[in-house]
């Protein structure tokens, strides 16, 4: 199943789309838009290009696990893109994937001004990423208990 992640921002968002298998999160961009209509429109374009099943939009949790004003926009976001994309849409806590991703483009050696400019691609595929391997291991155990397989402790 091919899905795509959103890590939303004021101005740069980032987007990633797995593999088919829905196994690895790949490619990812960043998109820049000054209204959320001319974001959710260019997402709607890339929806209609790529074709996922899902899309997962990082819902910003505090750490307390509260949501404040930015996870109630991810929220109506995720919401309209459903609503005009006619695809899937989930909430997945992105708790720390931005520093995540500092961390990745650091470890990679980008410079700091190159890296601004990737971070949100980079947190869309940890996102991503992230969901993915809930949705296969959670796939893995739904097969074992059709099987009836006890679970592994």
């Amino acid at each position: 199943m091919k899905m795509m992640g959103i890590d939303l921002g004021k101005v740069r968002t980032g987007v990633c789309v797995s593999d088919l298998s829905g196994f690895l999160a790949g490619r990812s961009v960043t998109v820049t838009a000054r209204s959320r209509a001319e974001l959710i429109e260019r997402i709607c374009g890339m929806i209609r290009e790529e074709k996922p099943e899902r899309v997962v939009v990082g819902l910003p949790l505090n750490m307390n696990g509260t949501e404040g004003e930015k996870a109630r926009e991810c929220r109506a976001f995720a919401s309209l893109l459903q609503e005009q994309a006619g695809v899937e849409t989930v909430l997945w806590d992105e708790r720390g994937s931005s520093v995540t991703a500092n961390r990745i483009l650091s470890d990679a050696g980008k410079k700091r001004g190159k890296q601004r400019a990737r971070v949100d691609a980079v947190a869309a595929q940890v996102i991503l990423q992230s969901y993915l391997d809930h949705w296969q291991s959670h796939k893995q155990e739904e097969a074992r208990q059709s099987r009836g397989e006890e679970q592994e402790i």
